[in-house]
């Protein structure tokens, strides 16, 4: 799936995972741009088997923990789509829209394609998302933690629940967030994988 030294072994496990945009544009600096992301995580929910725990969408990248129900085509099937079809939607977003910096973005991800077998004309997600399976709960808890302190830790925010675009709300048990996620329960630890202490 990849040409990194990870790769997603069973298509059914619980994955951290990393997903960048190439030359690490900051796309996401754009609300449109994160929407898009947003949309396309609720549609494998809801068609793809996906189930997501934990998400942030930073600048130029995700960071996600998740895995593919039993009844989905497995993982990697899930990982490929949704890039596939982000991609899309950024790429006519770009264009249809007045974006200030699209003949930049055009040479960016015409540039990244031309080196890429993979892909016909445009590549906008780098290729690897260097899966790391969550097997022991506090390797998960430490990469659930460590993804809601990214927009702290990159000095966007005081405290992770104050960013909309993650799963530290859910945790928190707070209702304004805007992706469903199913919840990683770790007993008496919760309070600290929620980023509240």
């Amino acid at each position: 799936m990849n040409s990194g030294g990870y790769r997603i072994v069973d298509q059914y496990a619980t994955y951290f995972m990393t997903f960048t945009i190439v030359g690490w544009v900051d796309l996401f600096t754009r609300r449109e741009c994160k929407q898009i992301v947003i949309d396309s995580f609720k549609y494998c929910q809801e068609h793809k088997g996906l189930i997501l725990y934990a998400y942030v969408i930073m600048e130029s990248h995700l960071h996600l923990i998740a895995t593919a129900n039993e009844k989905s085509s497995g993982l990697s099937g899930i990982v490929r789509d949704f890039k596939r079809a982000t991609s899309k939607q950024i790429l006519n977003w770009i264009q249809d829209n007045h974006e200030s910096r699209r003949d930049w973005l055009d040479i960016i991800f015409r540039y990244y394609g031309k080196y890429n077998d993979n892909n016909q004309v445009f590549q906008v997600w780098q290729q690897d998302s260097m899966p790391k399976v969550c097997i022991q709960p506090a390797f998960t808890m430490q990469k659930i933690n460590y993804i809601h302190f990214n927009p702290v830790v990159s000095g966007i925010v005081d405290n992770p629940c104050d960013y909309k675009y993650s799963s530290a709300r859910n945790y928190a048990g707070r209702d304004d967030y805007v992706l469903d996620v199913k919840i990683l329960d770790f007993g008496s630890q919760i309070g600290y994988v929620s980023g509240i202490l």
